[in-house]
Formats: structure tokens, sequence, C-alpha cells
């Protein structure tokens, strides 16, 4: 049977006829079929074809021009609750340009409240309790829950917290810990490093050390791991730099989750994942004058600075947490295959959909339970007793 076809949107036949061959009604039929998945709309190869020529003309030479497109939020394999979080507006200071440390100071805290408003609730879910103490003179808040799971009555955790080196100062900073202790049933100390203006490099690395310098006279390092999202995962590993250069012990394992492994503008994620991750947004925010206000005068290839410079020889087993959204993508794919090209055992976790440790909102969404379960059974796998 002849099927006949409109020869301005198909192309005419061969013949000229007005009836197609076995070839064109192969390719009309799947067309319909395509037609239907899309919903209905009428399907326009023509339209098609052009936008793929200019896309392809406009690509020739290595560097990629994307055309104006919207991306939908995704579903398939997402909680409701992480849909939820992926919908959200851009957090508020987006474009702030502080340019005075008082100014530095207003914007963290505004930053910290809600986070600080959500803690008691927290901890009172998860039944942690969250103490201040200081350790070699750097304040520190030990968190501790009710009850410590078995065989972690001799372990220890140390949590670095996120934020940009600006955001969570004092028990803001602690949420992180108490979701660990909570639902790995650990005690964990969580750092309450100097952060900006007041505590540029070296300052976070250096309260970071001293606390560990202290703890590895009381605790055994082979009992104990160190863990901490974004800045916290950036200290995380210029920690086993500077360690290893100061010839002190490691931890059993470290998890550096979404690390700002290079506080430069480098990596692919920073260019693809720019204005699709609703928590950083862009390096070109207020993210890249922090990073450049903590540098301190240093260079941001300085390996303490980006620990993806540095040489991860003889690094404790690693896992890593990241988001198909995060801008720090790359950071996280960077430092993985950095791990595994020198032979450390690094495990990598990326979430669909999620942004720039969009896991932290831990009352939000199932994934971030999954996270932070992994995390402990990593823990698990490679401490000791």
């Amino acid at each position: 049977m002849a099927i006949e076809h409109e020869s301005d949107t198909y192309g005419a036949d061969r013949a000229g006829s007005g009836v197609l061959d076995l070839a064109q009604t192969r390719r009309v039929f799947g067309m319909s079929l395509l037609s239907v998945a899309l919903g209905g709309r009428p399907f326009a190869p023509a339209r098609c074809d052009q936008k793929l020529s200019s896309q392809a003309a406009a690509n020739a030479n290595g560097d990629r021009v994307l055309p104006a497109k919207v991306i939908p939020v995704p579903t398939e394999d997402v909680s409701p609750e992480l849909q939820a979080l992926i919908k959200r507006p851009y957090p508020p200071g987006l474009t702030v340009n502080p340019k005075t440390p008082k100014e530095w100071r207003e914007f963290g805290i505004l930053r910290a409240q809600p986070l600080i408003a959500a803690l008691p609730a927290l901890k009172e879910e998860l039944g942690v309790t969250v103490e201040p103490s200081t350790i070699a003179g750097v304040k520190v808040f030990v968190a501790t829950p009710k009850v410590i799971a078995p065989g972690n009555q001799n372990r220890l955790l140390v949590h670095l917290h996120a934020y940009g080196w600006l955001f969570m100062p004092g028990e803001s900073g602690v949420t992180e810990a108490v979701v660990m202790a909570g639902l790995g049933g650990f005690k964990v100390i969580s750092i309450d490093y100097r952060t900006l203006p007041d505590g540029p490099y070296p300052a976070a690395l250096d309260d970071s050390m001293a606390v560990w310098k202290d703890l590895v006279t009381t605790a055994k390092p082979q009992n104990m791991a160190i863990f901490g999202t974004s800045t916290g995962g950036n200290l995380t590993l210029a920690m086993m730099l500077r360690a290893k250069d100061e010839r002190l012990p490691v931890p059993a394992a470290i998890a550096p989750n979404a690390p700002w492994a290079d506080q430069d503008r480098i990596g692919d994620s920073y260019n693809t994942n720019e204005w699709v991750d609703n928590v950083l947004v862009s390096w070109d925010s207020w993210l890249g004058r922090a990073a450049k206000l903590y540098a301190n005068g240093h260079s941001l290839k300085e390996p303490y600075i980006s620990p993806i410079y540095g040489d991860f020889t003889n690094f404790p087993p690693t896992i890593l947490t990241s988001g198909t959204r995060d801008l720090f993508l790359s950071n996280v794919v960077r430092t993985h295959r950095k791990l595994k090209r020198t032979g450390i055992v690094a495990e990598l976790n990326v979430y669909e959909g999620m942004s720039h440790g969009q896991f932290q909102d831990f009352r939000f969404t199932p994934e971030s339970r999954e996270v932070y379960t992994d995390i402990a059974q990593f823990f698990d796998r490679y401490l000791g007793k």
C-alpha cells in the first residue's frame, strides 16, 4: 500500500510520483513513533537537520558552542524530595562583593543563621549531643550519639566543615558531624577552624593540623578517619599532604566529599555545570573572590591550597561523593582519577541531579541518608577496632 506524503516535510520522492519507496516508508514510520514519544508534537526533520548543521559548523574547532536550552528537573532515580531541592532558586547573595572585613563577616553570618536554627531539631532526631571544647588551643565541637555502635567504641572521626572558607563558623558548622554521629554511631570531633576574613591561608590548615597532631598522641590513627565536604574536603586532602611532609601518621580512611581540590576555575564542570548547580552557581560569583581572599597572595596552584597538585602517594583509602550538577564535579573526578592512578583505594559515588554538597540537606532527601550511610560503611571496612 502506498503512503502519501508532503514533499516539503519529508523531501521529494525519487521519481516524483508522490509515493514513498520502502526506505522512505521506514523513515516516515520511525518519525511517527518519535512524534508519539515526544507527546504528539509534530516532528520537523528539516528544522532539526538545520539545527544540527548549524551546531556542527559552530563546533568545528574544538571549543563547544551550545544552543540556548532548558534543562528539566530529572525524575528517574531521583526522589521527590531531591527534585524539590533541584527546583530551588539560586541562594541569596550570589552577586555579593564584600569590600571590607566587616562586610565579609556579615555575609558569612547571614548564611549561617538558617543552619543554627535547624540544628536543635536535627540533634533531637538523630539522638546526638554536641559539646564545645578545645584541642591544642583550637575550638572544636564533640558530637556524641546516645548509643555508640558496636565496634566503634575505640574509633574516632574528625570532621572539617564546608562552605567556601567563609560560612559555618561556630556551631553552624557541625551539621555534617551530627549526621555521621547519628547514622554511623561514631564519636565525631568537628574542628571549628578559623574562617575568612580573619583566617586566610594557612590558618584553617594550621588549626586542623594542630588538632590532628594532638589526637594522634591520644588515639590510634588506624582507628580514625577524617571527612568533610567542599572546603572541608579540600582540608581533608591538604591534611594528608602536610601529614606526610611532617612525617605524621595518616588516618585509616578519608571522605573528602565534593572537595574543592582546585581552587582556580580549572575543570570541565566549571563550564558545563555553571548556572545548572543551584548551590554554588558559578565560580565567578562570591566563590572565586573567596578563593583569592583565602589564598592570601599565594598561588592557587600551591598543593596545600589546591591539593589536586600534590603527591597522593600513600594516601589512605578514600571515598568521594558528588552529583551530576555539582559545579565541583570535575574536582571530584580529577581527584578520583589521580588517586586511582597512584594506586590508592578510591570509591566514587555520583548522584543524579544533585548540585554541590546538596546531600548535606540531610532532613530533606533520602539520598542524603544514602550518602552518609555509604561513608559510615566505608569507614567500618577500613578502620581498626
